[in-house]
């Protein structure tokens, strides 16, 4: 995956040219994270580029955007506990310190990572996670997707 859609990834999303989008939600997109040292890992960003922080949404906005967060934190912790038995739980941390725009991030935490890293946050793993060939995001990462989407889909059906 290459192309200009990485450096404005809204943008991109909301006019359908941003090949992570798993699903439109109500008040964002739904996106498999360019990397997958974690797998399952997703971000929710907001559907307004010029949003930079949670109380810059009105209430009902806001309120949906949370609801949002959840659901994708949801659909990621039932793909990976049926993906993978050393599934241990989901984090969800809004941050915004290097990208602006408003998203979420939601990162499934497993039993088998490493011993220094397991149960710190995510951005502390080595910066060769970040960057290593065998964790970007490509084709061996669609039924990963799928499953993800299909869930967002279940959970968006409940009542």
């Amino acid at each position: 995956m290459t192309g200009d859609w990485r450096s404005d990834r809204i943008g991109a999303a909301l006019k359908g040219d941003n090949p992570t989008v798993l699903r439109r939600l109500e008040a964002g997109f739904a996106v498999i994270g360019d990397v997958q040292f974690l797998p399952g890992y997703s971000v929710l960003l907001v559907d307004e580029p010029h949003v930079q922080r949670l109380s810059d949404l009105p209430k009902s906005k806001r309120l949906s955007f949370l609801s949002d967060m959840d659901h994708l934190g949801e659909a990621v912790e039932r793909v990976c506990r049926q993906m993978d038995p050393a599934f241990r739980r989901v984090n969800l941390e809004i941050l915004g310190n290097t990208d602006p725009c408003l998203h979420a991030h939601v990162w499934p935490r497993f039993e088998w990572e490493p011993p220094d890293v397991v149960g710190r946050p995510v951005w502390l793993y080595p910066q060769e996670s970040w960057g290593a060939e065998q964790f970007k995001l490509g084709p061996q990462h669609d039924v990963l997707r799928d499953a993800i989407g299909n869930e967002l889909d279940q959970l968006r059906s409940m009542p």
